[in-house]
């Protein structure tokens, strides 16, 4: 059986081990977790050649650096636009690349993005808590965090030169405005703020993490006092704190909550929200629940057809040479 380790030589804040998730524990307040950027997950898998839904690592703006004191894997990078640092070699995210022993692979924030995913040709060795490697930030349960310092290691770890290169990159996300259905308290906001919502301009702020996303920009207040009760919470949900800030909760949220909530991110939308960064500004555009179905249903199948297209091997390099028809014609003396 093959096996590769890794040394942590440093690991930014908020680096953690992902799976898919752990869904169907929010009755007992337990969030789901899982990747913030779902897209950019299931493409490093699939363009690896691993099973979807495996653990990889979700590296925050602090950035990656790990060295190979080890053995040999293929590893996959996707996610915002990071740079990558492998020996010599400097290069961007959306790549697959070998890292043998003595190596070291750097990672660290770029031009855009505030998440990246590292994909391994193996099995990542993480602790299992209720059936998922998920980590939770708030309370570390699950796959945990990778600390400066740490080990990882990979088991059933594989070469596969068959898929080194580049990543095609999804082009179906949507441009433009974050789309969000009204609701489910939006009757209890002052007419002036629902406008507001639908045509302001908010930034994001720097209180941004795996639980949610504070922003900045006109004051949405309430069409009087509101005390509701607790209620469950999903991803996506908008919810506004007494001074009229909305944050967007994410995919550490806690389960059930009494802010009153003015929308919700469409689920095809919060992969291009999350890779927002500090500073960054957005618009919310609202949309009917039959839209945000219409729009949902387009954007899963054409994710499927990309996944599909990227999880096919190139081959070996006498292959792609041989594809590219490089010879084109013959010349007589």
């Amino acid at each position: 059986m093959s096996e590769a380790s890794f040394s942590v030589s440093f690991a930014g804040p908020l680096v953690t081990f992902q799976d898919a998730g752990r869904p169907g524990n929010m009755r007992y307040g337990v969030a789901a977790s899982g990747p913030m950027d779902k897209l950019a997950f299931d493409a490093a898998h699939a363009a690896l050649g691993n099973n979807q839904g495996m653990n990889a690592i979700e590296i925050s703006l602090g950035g990656l650096v790990l060295e190979c004191t080890d053995g040999a894997v293929s590893v996959a990078i996707t996610g915002g636009d990071f740079v990558l640092q492998h020996g010599d070699q400097k290069s961007s995210s959306w790549t697959i690349l070998t890292i043998r022993e003595g190596e070291r692979l750097s990672i660290s924030a770029g031009r855009a993005g505030s998440w990246a995913y590292l994909a391994f040709a193996g099995e990542v060795d993480a602790v299992d808590w209720l059936g998922s490697q998920a980590t939770h930030s708030t309370s570390g349960f699950g796959g945990g965090f990778v600390r400066t310092g740490g080990q990882i290691k990979v088991s059933h770890a594989s070469i596969r030169d068959d898929r080194v290169g580049g990543i095609v990159r999804p082009d179906f996300i949507s441009q433009g405005p974050i789309r969000v259905v009204a609701g489910p308290q939006d009757h209890c906001f002052l007419q002036e703020a629902l406008e507001h919502f639908g045509t302001a301009v908010f930034s994001v702020t720097e209180a941004y993490d795996r639980m949610g996303m504070r922003l900045s920009g006109p004051k949405l207040e309430l069409d009087g006092a509101l005390s509701i009760p607790s209620e469950p919470i999903v991803r996506g949900s908008i919810q506004v704190s007494g001074d009229g800030v909305p944050t967007v909760l994410l995919a550490d949220h806690q389960t059930t909550g009494g802010y009153p909530k003015i929308a919700t991110v469409i689920s095809c939308d919060t992969d291009k929200l999350v890779q927002c960064r500090a500073g960054e500004k957005l618009r919310f555009l609202v949309i009917s629940s039959e839209q945000a179905t219409d729009h949902a249903r387009g954007y899963f199948a054409q994710k499927a057809k990309y996944l599909d297209q990227i999880s096919v091997a190139r081959g070996s390099l006498t292959t792609r040479l041989m594809r590219e028809n490089l010879n084109h014609g013959w010349m007589s003396d």
